[in-house]
């Protein structure tokens, strides 16, 4: 018993680097726990993410089985790598001030990462490499690609419908078979598949390969697979429930079917990659300079760049802690005049249209008529930014995918001119959901542009950017989102409409926007 024990027993430099390292890693996780919060609660609430809950457990398992390859390792702290966690802290520090989401858990996960290069040295973190990129499953990405995967998705079931002899009438993302409606929501688009695919086709590949180039391979595989997959997927669903006169295939054995078939493939993948497995490799034998270099003692160097680890680290929570000092929670209170330059006055909505925006610190909509013109308009006022409560995010849409009444069947950007300079703004065309031929069938012309920091915007990235801007200048994050729409079936007509209503009101409603934001009464 005694010599197991005695085998257990750590190095002497482990003894020595593991608290530093243990100190360093707990400050990271103390100081951007918000972060960390934010990721667990996406992952708790999204499908999508969910298998982020598994990918702490799996690193600590393969940190665990090279246990004896590390314990013959020395580590040396690599102070090169606290400059890198400095850059990386100020990125985050970036990503906080502009609100997204996602750069600031990309440099958390990457501050986890360079932990230990920089307490335990490179030549652990070349031995870990794998595990510590695997982190980066726990970041969840991917919802950017949900636009064009759910395009894609649509344009191979109708192709294939087509192909198989159905007749299929379509519009945007959603299109009428003989036998009912269907439509490609988020569900649909195949992230979730992509996702997890790549995710468990990685681990394979590392777990059953030992040559880069099988490992690669093996992970492009795992990405096109199961977009390909969810495309047969949705196909055969649509065809399922349109060959049974929709008994199968619908409601929940929708996704009941497409799991199904997904677990399918990706097993049928992984047993096929399994005929190409490679003996695993045998651990690498210190050198002649790292057996050198672990006979030096580590001293109080070590210390020292752990102290300057948690210094780089630190300081860019302190700086976003200092900037929010002047938040004063106060609500904000918006709405939209009686009536606007050039005889425009308020008229009843006969639309029933309201864009979504989430989590906004105020809105308001109004329509307005100038003889047989009417035009809708909606703000959405946001204040004090931050995760469920900001201007740019996935969340905030002109229409939900499966939203029962409106459908989003075309969208872009233009330019106009207005008040003698050029002005970019998003354009969108929206339909009655229901796909009927009746004449009271509503279409929607919709034109949006954001207003952040005095300055107006059809880029969501570069309106981030300005509220980032805005707040490190001391002069907050006020943003809004303007949406403007008209009915009408001839595009000839309400496109100019809105164009030319845009380019004359929007002094006024910048002015409206100007006073809101100043609002707020200093502390």
């Amino acid at each position: 018993m005694s010599a197991v024990m005695a085998d257990m027993r750590l190095p002497s430099p482990w003894r020595l680097a593991l608290p530093a390292f243990v100190l360093v890693l707990a400050a990271v996780l103390l100081l951007y726990q918000d972060t960390a919060l934010a990721m667990v609660t996406i992952w708790s609430r999204s499908d999508t993410f969910a298998h982020a809950f598994l990918v702490p457990p799996i690193v600590l398992w393969m940190v665990w089985r090279q246990r004896a390859e590390l314990a013959e390792l020395s580590p040396r702290p690599e102070p090169w790598a606290v400059l890198a966690l400095v850059a990386v802290a100020a990125a985050w520090l970036v990503g906080e001030l502009a609100s997204v989401n996602a750069l600031t858990q990309l440099m958390f996960t990457a501050m986890l990462v360079l932990t230990v290069p920089a307490v335990l040295g490179r030549d652990v973190a070349r031995a870990l490499l794998f595990p510590l990129s695997f982190l980066f499953f726990m970041v969840p990405l991917g919802e950017f690609m949900l636009p064009v995967l759910m395009e894609k998705t649509a344009d191979f079931t109708v192709v294939a419908l087509r192909l198989s002899g159905v007749p299929v009438y379509r519009e945007g993302l959603k299109f009428v078979i003989p036998t009912g409606n269907w439509s490609v929501v988020e569900a649909c688009s195949g992230v979730r598949y992509l996702i997890a695919s790549f995710m468990v086709g990685t681990l394979f590949a590392y777990l059953n390969y030992t040559s880069t180039r099988r490992r690669v391979i093996f992970g492009v595989i795992s990405l096109l697979v199961p977009v390909v997959a969810n495309w047969l997927r949705a196909y055969f669903i649509v065809m399922l429930g349109h060959l049974s006169n929709n008994r199968l295939a619908v409601g929940v054995d929708h996704l009941i079917y497409g799991w199904v078939f997904f677990g399918v493939v990706i097993l049928l993948m992984f047993f096929i990659g399994a005929r190409w497995s490679e003996p695993p490799g045998t651990a690498a034998t210190p050198t002649p300079a790292q057996r050198a270099a672990a006979a030096q003692p580590l001293g109080a160097s070590l210390w020292w760049v752990a102290a300057l680890a948690v210094a780089a680290i630190g300081w860019p929570v302190l700086a976003s802690r200092a900037l929010d000092a002047g938040a004063t929670g106060q609500p904000v209170s918006l709405s939209l005049p009686a009536a606007l330059p050039g005889g425009w006055t308020t008229a009843a909505d006969d639309t029933g249209f309201k864009p979504r925006f989430v989590g906004a610190a105020a809105e308001t909509g109004a329509s307005y008529s100038q003889g047989r013109q009417t035009v809708g308009v909606y703000l959405a006022y946001y204040r004090e930014q931050r995760p469920g409560r900001k201007l740019v995010s996935s969340e905030n849409v002109l229409v939900l995918a499966n939203d029962h009444r409106w459908n989003q069947v075309q969208s872009g950007a233009h330019t106009i001119s207005g008040n003698g300079a050029a002005l970019e703004v998003r354009s969108a065309e929206i339909l009655d959901s229901g796909i009927t031929t009746s004449a009271d069938r509503k279409r929607l012309d919709v034109r949006q542009l954001y207003w952040v920091g005095g300055r107006f915007t059809a880029s969501a990235p570069w309106a981030a950017a300005l509220a980032m801007i805005s707040r490190l200048q001391g002069q907050g994050d006020d943003a809004a989102s303007i949406v403007i729409h008209t009915a009408g079936e001839d595009r000839a007509q309400t496109g100019p409409l809105l164009d030319a209503f845009t380019q004359q009101q929007l002094p006024a409603l910048e002015a409206l926007l100007v006073a809101t934001r100043a609002q707020v009464s200093k502390p």
